[in-house]
């Protein structure tokens, strides 16, 4: 006997949170009909949400025209909200492609700045959520990297927060008339960590820098600082590599009591003025720089030191604007 449509929804589900999450977690559903109506919350441990009776409820429901949704990341045992403090661990990074979704994804498997995704949930005809199992990231650390997911890959920026609610495989999406069946498929059984994942700067940055670099060069005669300024700012639009940028030019100028600082000072404070030009928000070039020097200062150090180089950054474009 072939299984029923229900078996195979919760057998779908059952192996998608296996997969996601450990068997002592805690994790959160989210039942929710749409039109918006009467939103239930549940919040148990894994093994308890595994069983056949509770997936055949949430099956129920689903079938009753309510949509299913599970908590990216699991929650500290004992929590009765899906709030951000009660969020135990950052378990997954993840993108919401809304728009164009084929054509974003196949960008993102041609990119060598992102690993491949551990899971790709198609929730209807051209949008998909993409997942990838992650350990060692802090809550900010996680923060940063989802904002320069959706920007590089063009996701939804709203779909950044630690308690992210994303729809469970199996399940039908009620959204639409009819419903889509949400169906996901595994590329990866890998879990990544923070260096796996090169946001620093992608050929989408490169086209938008190109168009940020200011073509007014400055008269008279240039001092070497302001040859570096011109190199760098030309190397970063045409797509090239911050870290090795930043090892050229502190290999370049020994001269420098620190060439290293300077090197990264150089580098960061170019980065910054140009991504603020091309209309990027100041926090998410905090975010940016942060992330990008994440291995080489330290975390309290970085996050001040990211703020003062954008602060300054646009300080030389009000300047310029009064020239």
């Amino acid at each position: 006997m072939r299984p029923s449509r229900t078996q195979n929804a919760t057998n779908v589900a059952l192996r998608f949170l296996a997969r996601s999450f450990a068997p002592d977690e805690t994790i959160a559903l989210l039942i929710r009909r749409d039109p918006p109506g009467k939103t239930l919350q549940r919040i148990a441990p894994l093994e308890r949400v595994l069983r056949p009776r509770y997936l055949g409820w949430l099956a129920h429901e689903n079938r009753s025209g309510a949509n299913i949704h599970v908590g990216a990341n699991p929650l500290r045992a004992g929590s009765r909200n899906r709030t951000k403090e009660s969020i135990a661990t950052v378990r997954h990074l993840y993108l919401d492609l809304d728009h164009d979704g084929e054509a974003r994804i196949a960008s993102l498997r041609a990119s060598d700045a992102v690993p491949t995704p551990s899971a790709i949930l198609s929730t209807s005809r051209g949008k998909y959520q993409i997942l990838w199992r992650v350990e060692g990231f802090t809550f900010a650390q996680q923060e940063s990297a989802l904002k320069l997911l959706a920007r590089v890959f063009g996701g939804d920026p709203a779909c950044t927060d630690c308690n992210r609610v994303l729809r469970l495989p199996g399940f039908l999406n009620s959204k639409y008339d009819p419903a889509y069946q949400v169906t996901v498929e595994y590329p990866s059984d890998s879990t990544w960590n923070a260096g796996d994942f090169r946001l620093d700067i992608s050929a989408s940055d490169a086209m938008l820098l190109s168009r940020a670099i200011p073509s007014r060069q400055p008269p008279g005669e240039l001092t070497n600082s302001e040859h570096d300024w011109a190199w760098v700012l030309g190397e970063l639009a045409h797509g090239k590599d911050a870290a090795k940028l930043t090892r050229t030019l502190a290999s370049r100028r020994s001269d420098k009591p620190n060439p290293l600082y300077y090197a990264q000072r150089t580098v960061d404070l170019a980065s910054a003025r140009l991504w603020l030009v091309a209309g990027i928000p100041a926090d998410d070039v905090v975010a940016m720089l942060e992330v990008r020097r994440r291995f080489e200062i330290p975390a309290a150090l970085g996050s001040a030191r990211a703020r003062e180089i954008a602060q300054t950054a646009q300080m030389m474009i009000a300047r310029r604007r009064l020239d």
